[in-house]
């Protein structure tokens, strides 16, 4: 399984984004990713720290779908994988209603069909093939032409069996949030990894995103937690994910404890088929950094 660091909403500075992603390096982590969530845009703020951070994977997780057109990402994209010498990963998803409609005041009509649209576009554009596609929901014509960007690999948010099949069949993996070992043992890596069988593509990468926290307070930081993401747990995708797994907020998904439990925990979600973990710090970061460093180089 590969390690890596998930910086998120926290409000820091682009050079102490590109601090914290030197230190997973110097960390041996394997990548850094950066979340899309109403500060700095996190394709470019990817693609800075890959260019002043040699070795580690970026990526992000996850660019919304529905606000940006797919040439106008392909673009983006490209952009960041020839910055970082081929080293970018994007995560795209269509969002939530309460953020495409309630912030962009655009129409979260039809998701699945949008997504699936928007990755037989994108995936052509990223290709650099020129592309025409007209869709029920989608049209773009033209090309993309990025001398020496490789294509990136292209991971899908999904939690929902529709939205994991899609990944599957037209995506190099998926991301999740909020789901622990056993949904990505029995509903997560079953249906995306049939999904792509099934379509003649590889293995799938599992990108699980965890919550994390060295602390003495577990039940307390659990509380903290569900308390500053309440609105996530009242998201449709969010809580049908955690009625699956018997919980009633998002604090319940955390990991949380002293180092002996982080790596019990941590290292289930590999036996469960996640073939990648992107940890977010719940607390320290620079701390949680070296310490999962410590387990991924087994120092």
């Amino acid at each position: 399984m590969r390690w890596g660091f998930f910086s998120g909403g926290e409000s820091l500075s682009v050079d102490r984004h590109v601090e914290q992603t030197r230190a997973a390096a110097a960390a041996g982590l394997d990548s850094a990713f950066f979340g899309q969530v109403g500060s700095w845009d996190a394709i470019g703020l990817a693609a800075i720290c890959g260019r002043e951070v040699p070795g580690i994977e970026v990526g992000v997780a996850v660019t919304q779908t529905f606000p940006r057109h797919p040439l106008a990402l392909a673009a983006q994209a490209l952009t960041a994988q020839a910055a970082t010498g081929n080293r970018f990963t994007l995560g795209v998803g269509p969002s939530h209603p309460a953020v495409i409609e309630g912030q962009f005041g655009l129409a979260y009509e039809k998701p699945a069909q949008h997504t699936r649209e928007y990755l037989e576009v994108l995936g052509s554009l990223l290709d650099g093939r020129p592309t025409e596609y007209r869709g029920e929901r989608i049209t773009a014509v033209g090309r993309v032409d990025a001398p020496e960007a490789k294509r990136p690999a292209l991971l899908l948010s999904a939690l929902g069996p529709v939205m994991l099949r899609t990944a599957g069949e037209l995506a190099d993996g998926t991301t999740t949030v909020w789901a622990g070992p056993r949904i990505i043992g029995e509903h997560v890596a079953p249906l995306i990894n049939r999904a792509a069988q099934e379509a003649g593509r590889p293995a799938p990468r599992i990108a699980a995103l965890v919550v994390a926290s060295l602390t003495s307070d577990p039940d307390g930081t659990r509380q903290e937690l569900a308390e500053r993401y309440a609105m996530a747990s009242q998201m449709p995708a969010y809580r049908e994910i955690l009625e699956r797994q018997g919980k009633s907020n998002v604090g319940e998904t955390i990991v949380a404890g002293d180092e002996q439990t982080l790596e019990r925990e941590l290292r289930a979600y590999a036996d469960a088929g996640a073939t990648d973990l992107m940890v977010s710090a719940f607390g320290a970061a620079e701390r949680l950094i070296e310490f999962l460093g410590s387990i991924r180089t087994g120092r």
